[in-house]
């Protein structure tokens, strides 16, 4: 293990309370997410200052330090190292106390979350792990597209082709997997009745008068079908006695979700992905421009609320479909603006060290798509330059949209990365010198408005006094804006 993570980890344990007051580490794509027992313990601005760290969030009962891609992990393996080696002993009772408060806590938080949010955590859940392998596998498929339309290398493009392509070709037994283990059930069964969307032999099925086709309904007839599995199992598991559990309830499971999935959910779930398709395509080919300003205009406010996690399953139907999703540059535009508006904060308020530091840290990781630290750090705690950064995402959305309605199409192979590293995932009907040019144009585009109307618009006096004397500054609403420790 790198001997810069284990510093991170070893810096960051004393600075939130100790390992008597971590009750659980995980980690996303870029953040450390811990559960303490008593998060006022944790001391912000030394965590902040901690050399590697871009940000903070705090998200009901979670604490998030924000690490970015690549570096959260090692981090994070480090952390729990950390923790286990030096958290031995038994609880004091203050300690049990805190622990039990802190349950007490999240369950309440937890019975107070919206069932949208939650079913959409849920589903992001399912997708989320895959992204790693829906990122290398795009970048191969780009790479081997290039050599083939350069006729180079014709003894490797086969071997890439393959390597790119298997996951894609069985990512419907993942999904299941996946469900079946968010949801309570047994992974290995999810994945047994997923498997049956993409076996070739479907194809002598005939449901509603069609004959099936291997791999319809996709990743959303795979998720239908898993999550029917599960509850399948679970009715099961309450019922078949204990003697024959072992080999009723793994049969009865299969197949009953497996006669389903073929008579039912594979169509189902074939005719949704298909209406999915023809309304991406259709929506940026008649009203592109504005369907670009809507969707680069609200994406930031969606990843706020956490609504954004709808859109993997779309995305990833269209990436299994069409080969890329045409949401994501247009939505990856709204990341534009925000550095776009940081860059306005940072020239405006020349006085405040501090907020300039957080702009100079958290900047490399904005164009590179982690947008988090400059939406804690700068935007969102200042207020109106968060809506100024929603117009320039809209403008670079915009920009990408006009072309889509030229039929110049600009997709990506993998969803994840945005801003400058999702340049190696580009993929269209154009060449890749179109593609890079109007993901460009899209990219500045959005850097310049959100600049100039933070510039002008969003560093009211309000703000700029607000900066001086440390207070919170208020949006436009008139109430306060969130604490910059937030």
């Amino acid at each position: 293990m790198p001997t810069d993570s284990r510093a991170t980890a070893a810096a960051l344990l004393p600075l939130v309370g100790g390992p008597a007051n971590v009750l659980s580490v995980a980690h996303c794509m870029t953040r450390l997410r811990l559960g303490l027992a008593d998060p006022s313990r944790a001391d912000e601005e030394a965590l902040r200052a901690v050399p590697g760290v871009l940000g903070l969030v705090v998200d009901g009962g979670s604490y998030q330090v924000v690490l970015g891609p690549g570096v959260v992990g090692p981090v994070t393996a480090a952390f729990e190292e950390l923790v286990d080696a030096t958290a031995g002993g038994r609880p004091t009772a203050a300690e049990e106390l805190a622990a039990r408060g802190a349950d007490l806590k999240g369950e309440r938080q937890r019975r107070n979350a919206t069932p949208v949010k939650a079913a959409l955590r849920r589903l992001a859940a399912v997708f989320v792990p895959l992204i790693p392998a829906l990122i290398g596998c795009g970048i191969l498929a780009g790479v081997n597209g290039l050599l083939l339309n350069a006729g180079l290398l014709p003894w490797l493009t086969p071997a890439l082709a393959a390597v790119s392509s298997g996951f894609m070709a069985l990512i419907a037994v993942f999904v299941g997997v996946n469900t079946a283990k968010e949801f309570g059930g047994t992974p290995v069964l999810g994945g047994a009745v997923a498997a049956i969307v993409v076996y070739p032999g479907v194809a002598k099925v005939t449901a509603f008068g069609v004959t099936l086709a291997p791999g319809q309904g996709g990743v959303l007839g795979a998720l239908a079908a898993a999550l029917l599995a599960t509850y399948v199992e679970k009715w099961c598991r309450g019922r078949v006695p204990a003697a024959l559990d072992v080999l009723l309830t793994p049969t009865l499971t299969v197949l009953v979700a497996g006669l389903a999935t073929l008579y039912g959910l594979m169509w189902a779930a074939g005719t949704v992905s298909t209406a999915i398709g023809t309304a991406a395509d259709r929506l940026l080919s008649t009203t592109g421009a504005f369907a670009g300003l809507v969707l680069g205009g609200l994406f930031l406010p969606l990843v706020m609320l956490g609504l954004h996690q709808a859109l993997i399953p779309i995305h990833t139907t269209l990436i299994e479909q069409q080969g890329h999703t045409v949401l994501l540059p247009i939505l990856a535009m709204a990341g534009a603006g925000q550095v776009g508006a940081a860059l306005a904060v940072y020239v405006r308020l020349r006085h405040d060290t501090s907020l300039r530091t957080t702009i100079r840290s958290a900047l490399p990781a904005g164009l590179l798509g982690v947008g988090e630290p400059l939406i804690y750090g700068v935007s969102l705690p200042l207020g109106r330059p968060f809506l100024t950064a929603c117009v320039g995402g809209a403008a670079g959305g915009a920009f990408v949209g006009f072309f889509a309605m030229l039929s110049d199409q600009v997709g990506a192979t993998a969803i994840g990365p945005s801003g400058w590293a999702l340049f190696p995932l580009l993929a269209g009907n154009r060449g890749w010198g179109a593609l890079l040019a109007i993901y460009a144009g899209g990219l500045l585009t959005g850097y310049a408005v959100g600049f100039a109307t933070t510039y002008v618009f969003g560093v009211t006096d309000r703000v700029l006094a607000a900066a001086g004397s440390g207070r919170p500054a208020q949006d436009p609403s008139g109430s306060p804006a969130p604490s910059r420790s937030g």
